[in-house]
This record gives structure tokens, sequence and C-alpha cells, in this order.
């Protein structure tokens, strides 16, 4: 897999690097008018909805987590707030995961954030060679081993998403 090139340096590509991580950049041009950022990156780049992740921040019992699902599906709230021990999860404020993360929404990474929070990976990642996650801005996908991902980013994984009936 590529080393990251210096023009799509991102905190996550640099957390990637100075792990020795090895992963392939993803980069597309972003439709500003899209609304699915992941569906977006997985029909312009071609990968199945299965293999691009999102990632959400939430809020459980006052902190802020974050929540990394396929494209393919829905985060399942009860089931991450389970998963960090907790009553009830809620979709974070915008603003809020932004100050948080260091990257805007629709860019926000598991990886480089300026705030480290608890993770959570949906189980489904464990059985994949390789999956994508957003590189930190809007237009660029990092390919990389789940094994990688779960230990840089210190994740728990558990069963965080729904399936929906999009069609890849």
């Amino acid at each position: 897999m590529a080393k990251k090139m210096a023009s799509q340096g991102t905190p996550a590509t640099a957390a990637l690097a100075a792990a020795g991580v090895p992963f392939v950049l993803h980069p597309y041009a972003h439709d500003p008018s899209a609304t699915s950022y992941g569906l977006e990156a997985s029909e312009v780049l071609g990968i199945e909805p299965e293999r691009v992740f999102k990632t959400l921040m939430v809020e459980v019992e006052g902190r802020l987590a974050v929540a990394i699902v396929p494209v393919s599906g829905n985060l399942d709230l009860k089931s991450v707030a389970a998963a960090l021990g907790a009553k009830k999860a809620a979709m974070a404020d915008p603003k809020a995961a932004e100050r948080r993360t260091g990257y805007v929404l629709g860019g926000i990474s598991p990886l480089g954030q300026r705030q480290a929070s608890p993770t959570v990976l949906d189980e489904s990642a464990v059985d994949l060679a390789t999956l994508l996650v957003s590189g930190g801005r809007r237009g660029l996908d990092i390919e990389l081993a789940p094994a990688d991902l779960i230990r840089l980013t210190k994740a728990i994984t558990a069963p965080i998403g729904t399936s929906s009936s999009i069609k890849g």
C-alpha cells in the first residue's frame, strides 16, 4: 500500500504515517450537493458500501464518542450506548463534533482527531481485508486494515450497525 502524498496530507494521514501503518489514499471529486458523504464515496470510487465506513460522533452520558459503521446501513444508538456501558446515546451536536475532532462534517476521520474519544467499530469490519474511512476532509478516503484502525483508535468492536435496503 502507498504512503501518504504531501498534497493529500491531513491529521489522519499524518497519524498513519507516524505509526508506520500501510494505507491507500482514495481522493475523489466531492459534489457539494451530495447529502450522504459515505455513499457518495462508495459510488464515485466504485467500492462496495459494506467496505466504506462512516464516522459518526455520538453523545453518551455527557461525553462524546466515535461510532464507525458501514455506509450501507445506519447506526443503532441503543447498541452503541450498550457497547460503551451506557443506557442511551444520541447524535452529537455537529459543532461539538467539529470542535472535538478538528474536522468538518462529512470529513470527520476516526484517525488523527484533535482529542481522542472512546471508539466503537461495527463488528462487520473485522471480516474485511481492508475498509475505507474518511481521510480527514470531504473527497478523501483512506483504505487500511481493520486491525490497524482498531489499534490506532483503541476501538472496541460491537454490533452497532443496522442493515438498510441500500443496494450498492
